[in-house]
């Protein structure tokens, strides 16, 4: 006779909702609607993953924006590359409604991303959100935004797109810039161009020989020529993470904010980076400012 087991079956932890640790105000009605959380309230694994990343942000983001002088319109926030705008929306929900003024701008090229958060944004009565179907590097020019624009955002805006976001923050001088860097392959581009010169001219070349080295090393070093072009205009550069790596490699996070002192010796060093390396050709293109640096 074969006994029974008394003990109980629980179920497996995959099939139990997942607790979510919401912020004060947040709006429940926002999270399902950006399909966060399923219509009863759930939250699966990936969208915790997704959650966790855009909260982590969102710290850094309302510190800034808690540090911006105050003004009768309330701040200006452009997001670039902005997706279903994930990032807006939480921002929006979690400062700019209680603030009761202030506007953010979604940059997106897509123009059914465009349409669909429009239409969630009139849903949820967030008025001062506005979507525009345009390049990063249009935006720049674009009547739409207005002159000054506080605090500049990019998350996971991939390859020079980033790049174009720095430009239109220096342009429409920011206060601050929070950029997640994604897919850096302009500058391994150029490495590959003169990578047999460059064996014969320098040691270092070896850094890239190899096609896998190539693209982490371009990676590296577009992300480390950034960071001194920002220092070079005025900016105070911070990097860390943006979460633990087991969620995202894509996980650089750099915060600029204006000081006024602009550093001629990273402008310097970001030049003698270029030529080390063989890519000067990138100085016009990318740092156009790092050769005459006009008093802000």
């Amino acid at each position: 006779m074969v006994k029974q087991s008394t003990a109980s079956h629980k179920p497996a932890a995959a099939s139990k909702p997942l607790d979510l640790d919401l912020r004060p105000g947040q709006s429940v009605e926002l999270l399902k609607e950006l399909h966060i959380l399923t219509r009863e309230g759930k939250l699966n694994q990936d969208s915790r993953r997704k959650l966790k990343q855009v909260y982590h942000l969102f710290q850094f983001i309302d510190k800034l924006l808690k540090d911006l002088p105050a003004s009768d319109s309330g701040p200006t926030l452009a997001d670039h590359g902005a997706g279903k705008s994930y990032l807006g929306f939480i921002i929006y929900d979690l400062f700019f409604k209680a603030l009761n003024k202030g506007t953010i701008y979604g940059i997106e090229t897509r123009s059914e991303l465009v349409a669909s958060s429009q239409a969630l944004a009139q849903r949820l009565g967030f008025a001062r959100m506005q979507f525009l179907n345009l390049s990063v590097a249009e935006s720049a020019h674009s009547d739409a935004l207005p002159a000054q624009i506080d605090v500049v955002t990019a998350l996971h805006a991939c390859d020079t797109a980033t790049d174009d976001a720095i430009a239109f923050g220096l342009q429409k001088k920011a206060r601050c810039m929070v950029l997640v860097p994604c897919c850096q392959a302009e500058l391994a581009r150029a490495l590959n161009q003169n990578k047999a010169l460059n064996l014969q001219r320098t040691p270092l070349a070896e850094l890239w020989r190899h096609p896998l080295h190539t693209r982490e090393v371009g990676s590296q070093l577009t992300n480390v020529l950034r960071c001194l072009y920002l220092e070079s205009q005025g900016y105070q550069v911070t990097v860390t993470e943006l979460v633990g790596w087991e969620h995202s490699m894509k996980n650089e996070l750099i915060l600029a904010k204006y000081t006024g002192q602009k550093k001629r010796a990273s402008g310097e060093r970001l030049q003698a980076l270029l030529q080390e390396f063989g890519v000067e050709a990138l100085m016009s293109a990318r740092y156009p400012l790092v050769l005459g640096t006009a008093a802000r």
